[in-house]
């Protein structure tokens, strides 16, 4: 460490350390050491005493995680929080979700991802993949809430042309921005409303221009008996043909990859493949599956937690979806030694991190990585006594227990209390906007949903 003050010095916790055998330990007892927006050192808290800071704070009972990456939503989504419910997955979109889509403007798309943000930072996580429209509005929202994403402009083949050239242009035009905070991505919807020769297209594009590939792809297991019927590939397949698996990918969802065929093709692929979850929104849409976590863990795809929009999984909390799927998958596999909370917690830190492109970057809270961490206070009686912290963290945790959220070393919340977002303003001016965003009476969508 250098003589020089310290930006940020975190005091008294313990602090949770993962390993790449999925073995999750704790440092109890330890203080942070942030400067320039990095983790300098962690140290033991009887050492840091003496160490100068520009700002301490302490710590003592809690635990320092890696902020939660949320690795698939539309964060803007939030807007239509419990317009659609109780519906099957074709009317949720045909009759509700792209109506009401057509509708957005810009404006709009700012508004919801301010809410959404403030959700997120008040959660714990300090990233999160972003998979929608008009993202230049939600890019500026990144910039001045201080979180870190991963964005990318969703388009259909219905476009033409145009639609893919908008996303590329957005790539390159955010590529770095918001201080570095924001990386991006191109992003196709998915292979059933994005036809072969624009994902083969996408494909070059993201070689040409050291991009990676965000998209939806055999989120159900009826798209992939379409696929099937259709077009005698599953979805996946279609990736690995139009050279889509040869680049970085993200897929999300994928509960309806075909175990049997769909896995030796993941395994194949030459690019960097991940996966992303959400498996609150598969039970409320009554999906027969969910995400094949254990068989792509054996072929070392990781897979990153997420909530997907708020518009189907009506919250953003990534908390929830680290517990559902350690349960969701004991319950599928038949196995209580499967998910561990261990394990779920390297999927919430590590695998998440990795999945959007961020491994050697955050995920850790170790020298070097960046200082995105989150402080967690275990004192509620929900969360006491603590025979077990993965157990407690994963199992009986929640998001309201988060206390402090950092991102870069810059805090965005302290003691629940928001720095950087104005949530009254922000559900004031969003609730002038409902009325003309909701109105469905114009009979138009911006897609048809029909795998």
């Amino acid at each position: 460490m250098t003589s020089s003050r310290a930006d940020l010095l975190i005091s008294g916790c313990a602090v949770l350390v993962p390993d790449e055998r999925e073995l999750i330990g704790f440092r109890e007892d330890s203080a942070i050491v942030v400067r320039g927006g990095v983790v300098e050192a962690v140290v033991d808290a009887a050492d840091a005493g003496e160490l100068a800071a520009v700002e301490r704070i302490d710590a003592r009972g809690q635990v320092a995680m890696p902020g939660f990456v949320n690795c698939h939503t539309h964060a803007p989504m939030v807007a239509l929080r419990g317009v659609a419910e109780d519906l099957p997955t074709e009317e949720w979109f045909n009759d509700v979700v792209w109506p009401i889509e057509s509708n957005l403007t810009p404006t709009d798309v700012a508004l919801g991802a301010r809410l959404a943000c403030a959700e997120m930072i008040r959660g714990g996580v300090t990233c999160f993949a972003d998979h929608y429209f008009a993202m230049d509005a939600v890019a500026a929202v990144v910039a001045e809430c201080g979180m870190r994403a991963h964005l990318g402009e969703a388009f259909f083949s219905s476009q033409g042309r145009e639609g893919r050239e908008r996303s590329l242009e957005f790539a390159l035009r955010q590529r770095g921005a918001a201080d570095g905070r924001i990386t991006t991505a191109l992003a196709p919807h998915a292979p059933y409303t994005v036809d072969d020769a624009d994902l083969a297209a996408t494909a070059a594009l993201a070689h040409e221009h050291g991009l990676p590939v965000h998209l939806h792809a055999a989120e159900n297991r009826d798209q992939t008996e379409a696929s099937l019927a259709r077009h005698g590939r599953t979805p996946i397949e279609v990736l690995a043909r139009t050279g889509l698996l040869d680049t970085e990918v993200l897929i999300a969802h994928g509960t309806g990859i075909d175990v049997d065929r769909d896995l030796p093709v993941l395994e194949r692929a030459s690019g960097r493949v991940a996966v992303a979850t959400a498996p609150r929104g598969y039970l409320k849409f009554g999906w027969p599956g969910t995400t094949p976590v254990r068989a792509l863990n054996a072929i070392g795809v990781p897979v990153g937690l997420a909530t997907d929009g708020a518009a189907s999984n009506n919250s953003l909390d990534v908390w929830e979806s680290m517990a559902l799927t350690s349960l969701v998958q004991k319950s599928v596999e038949g196995d209580p030694r499967w998910l561990t909370a261990r394990q779920a917690l390297h999927h919430a830190t590590v695998q998440s991190a990795r999945a959007v492109g961020l491994g050697d970057t955050v995920g850790r809270i170790a020298p070097g990585s960046r200082a995105d961490l989150v402080l967690v206070d275990l004192s509620g009686p929900h969360t006491q006594p603590v025979h077990d912290l993965a157990a407690t963290l994963v199992h009986s945790a929640r998001a309201f227990d988060v206390r402090t959220t950092i991102v870069d070393g810059r805090i965005l919340m302290h003691d629940r209390e928001l720095r950087t977002l104005d949530v009254p303003s922000i559900v004031r001016e969003l609730g002038e906007r409902l009325p003309a965003l909701l109105d469905r009476s114009h009979a138009r969508r911006i897609q048809r949903y029909d795998t």
